[in-house]
């Protein structure tokens, strides 16, 4: 039988830093950015209950971030794995299971010439989306992008699935930043997964973008 054929499964794409873990304030810069050490990676509060509902209601999960540190010259690779890994694990020890992460490494301006200049991989492309639809059989009209960033929202809406922006202002993040509109903004994760849960019980949602 082929792929095909199979039913499809709905998904969820998450961002990682701000949405599943926690950015962290540079002393020095006063930017919050992605974790530099294991030791910085903790869960959003609301993440592992977010999580295990998502999955529970029957969504694949899939975690699609940019990760230019290393080609900025500001960690190695092996730190970049190590964070990862620590993060997996966390997410493990919380019984949430991640069908796949997919990580960009590139930045058109990095210091590492083979991780640097134009990519297809870089969010906002939804390339990975892409991959993952591909790869899993996904039912993209009734899957989900979530994230803190106008390249998330403009990634999910290339790809034609439904968008949610998460707003932190602690981080002086906000709805208004960006000329891009998600179809819901919320908070929180927690919330996220409730507009979700919601929007796909009883019907299947159509995409409509402006």
């Amino acid at each position: 039988m082929g792929i095909n054929t199979l039913k499809k499964s709905p998904a969820v794409f998450l961002d990682r830093d701000g949405v599943v873990n926690r950015n962290v304030l540079n002393p020095f810069t006063r930017v919050w950015e992605s974790p530099l050490s294991p030791e910085q990676v903790t869960l959003t509060p609301d993440a592992p209950t977010a999580l295990r509902r998502m999955r529970d209601a029957g969504f694949l999960l899939f975690v699609v971030s940019n990760q230019p540190n290393y080609a900025k010259g500001k960690t190695s690779l092996e730190m970049l794995n190590a964070i990862h890994d620590r993060l997996a694990r966390i997410l493990q020890e919380s019984q949430i299971e991640i069908t796949a992460f997919y990580y960009c490494l590139h930045h058109p301006h990095g210091i590492v010439p083979e991780y640097s200049g134009v990519c297809s991989c870089r969010k906002p492309s939804p390339f990975f989306l892409w991959e993952a639809r591909d790869s899993w059989n996904l039912d993209m009209e009734n899957s989900w992008m979530i994230g803190d960033r106008t390249t998330d929202i403009e990634c999910g809406r290339a790809a034609k699935v439904h968008t949610i922006r998460i707003v932190n202002t602690e981080e002086g993040n906000y709805a208004t930043n960006g000329a891009v509109n998600a179809e819901f903004v919320t908070d929180s994760l927690a919330a996220a997964v409730s507009i979700i849960l919601t929007a796909s019980s009883g019907h299947r949602l159509g995409i409509a973008h402006n």
